[in-house]
């Protein structure tokens, strides 16, 4: 958890969000009502004018209106080494495409040179996500296509997916999961 951070309230098409930055970088991005919101927000204090909220706000707008928004943003997830690793990895599924949880177990195996890694450790920093949206943890689907494990509910999930023109003939929605 981080000190002196910064928030804004911010409305979108999904409902309302919470932006938080440490000043320069954005530190959150939060659904209301999502699963671990605000997990990493320390001591806080509305500052709404802060340019990159401004710069963030320009990214998700350009997003929702179906774009994929080149801009690049200072992040600054908070999170131990394997979550930031996880984190970076999200970040490098292209627009429009999704990934599996075994996937992802995989390469980060690779990435810190061990025999195999557990999806289920996978999916717990996946979850804990800290930047929706902009670290596209929506994108990560369970091995057979089921869309499950999202944080910010498996209706915003898939409106997200949506929105992006992924392929939805081979996602599904489980019958129970931690995400519905």
């Amino acid at each position: 958890m981080q000190n002196n951070q910064y928030t804004k309230e911010i409305h979108s098409p999904i409902g309302s969000m919470t932006i938080s930055s440490d000043g320069t970088n954005i530190t959150g991005l939060w659904m209301q009502g999502q699963k671990y919101y605000g997990a990493t927000l320390g001591n806080h204090e509305p500052a709404p004018s802060l340019p990159v909220f401004k710069l963030a706000e320009e990214w998700l707008e350009r997003y929702f209106n179906g774009d994929q928004p080149k801009l690049t943003l200072p992040l600054a997830p908070q999170g131990n080494v394997f979550r930031n690793t996880v984190w970076d990895i999200l970040c490098e599924i292209p627009y429009g495409e999704v990934i599996t949880y075994g996937e992802i177990a995989k390469m980060m195996a690779k990435r810190l040179d061990k025999a195999t890694m557990s999806a289920q450790a996978v999916g717990g920093a996946v979850g804990h996500n800290p930047i929706s949206i902009i670290v596209p943890c929506h994108r990560v689907v369970g091995a057979k296509g089921s869309l499950t494990g999202y944080a910010g509910g498996i209706d915003r999930k898939i409106k997200l997916l949506q929105l992006e023109k992924v392929n939805m003939d081979k996602l599904y929605i489980p019958a129970k999961g931690t995400a519905l």
